[in-house]
């Protein structure tokens, strides 16, 4: 089975960065999809970034250029580094795992597997 562990959520200003890390047990890079989504209140939960199962990563639009996904297949751990941190960035953020595939124009599938949240709030 599949466990996710999110941490690194917290407290910034605009402007600053954070560093999410998500431990995946029982999870093999190249089976499935990993990444994150977000939801910001009020707000449907939105894919943020992922690696897909063939290596190829996705950004969403708001995030691209300031946000960067990366993995340690060493450490079964993917890492979401959020720079240039912007207010509307404020949401729980969650690790998923799963059959999906995202790309700029596909949202295929959906994650079977969730971490809890971890929250990133921005202040201006």
């Amino acid at each position: 089975e599949v466990q996710l562990q999110a941490s690194g959520g917290g407290l910034v200003q605009a402007g600053g960065s954070l560093r999410l890390a998500c431990a995946a047990s029982g999870f093999t890079f190249g089976d499935d999809a990993i990444g994150w989504f977000r939801q910001a209140p009020g707000k449907e939960r939105e894919g943020v970034s992922c690696i897909n199962a063939d290596g190829r990563i996705f950004y969403a639009r708001s995030v691209k250029g300031r946000f960067t996904i990366s993995s340690d297949n060493a450490k079964n751990t993917v890492y979401l580094e959020m720079n240039s941190l912007m207010p509307e960035d404020t949401a729980v953020y969650y690790c998923a795992a799963g059959p999906f595939y995202y790309t700029d124009y596909v949202r295929s599938g959906r994650p079977a597997y969730w971490g809890q949240g971890t929250l990133v709030t921005v202040s201006s």
